[in-house]
């Protein structure tokens, strides 16, 4: 799997400087990406048609987005991977990070929106969500600042996320109303 890593990741990264376009576009989006989808996230809840399941999607959305960059923080303490561009794999396109690698933190940020807008029959906007998640944590590799395997593991933290709020945070339970209704 390593040999895979390394190939994927060298082979994405080998983008960067071919297009100074493109460079642009990848380091504005791996700099703003995440905190668009949760801009956007949280500007469902004022929603004209006010419905309390899409209510309960962006506040599982939030619970998993936090419980996912919670579960990485945890990971970290034990994996200590060194950053692909300090491994002289790949050519860094903006300013070192000062944490490990693994788990992606990015990906884990914006894959908990996409699994708990599905997770909650959402379908269409896990489907934007899904595209833009995927064009953040290419651009984390294109950017020189991660390993593939990196997007995977912060990709696998937020589907667990999802999965253990989708079956904690149920709908329509007392906490769930009085949230929902807030606003």
């Amino acid at each position: 799997m390593y040999h895979y890593d390394l190939i994927i990741t060298k082979a994405i990264n080998g983008l960067a400087g071919q297009v100074p376009a493109l460079d642009t576009f990848f380091i504005y989006l791996t700099s703003i990406g995440v905190p668009l989808m949760v801009a956007a996230v949280a500007a469902q809840w004022w929603r004209r048609d006010y419905r309390p399941d899409v209510r309960h999607a962006l506040v599982a959305s939030g619970l998993t987005f936090l419980l996912g960059l919670s579960l990485n923080q945890i990971i970290l303490l034990f994996i200590h991977r060194m950053r692909p561009y300090d491994a002289g794999l790949t050519h860094l396109l903006l300013a070192p990070s000062a944490d490990f690698s693994f788990p992606s933190d990015h990906a884990t940020a914006s894959f908990a929106v996409v699994f708990a807008f599905f997770a909650h029959g959402l379908k269409r906007w896990g489907t934007a969500f899904a595209f833009a998640a995927v064009l953040i944590c290419f651009s984390r590799i294109y950017v020189g600042t991660h390993y593939f395997t990196d997007i995977l593991g912060g990709t696998l933290t937020a589907l667990v996320a999802a999965l253990l709020v989708k079956f904690t945070y149920q709908p329509n339970t007392r906490i769930d109303r009085l949230i929902t209704r807030l606003f």
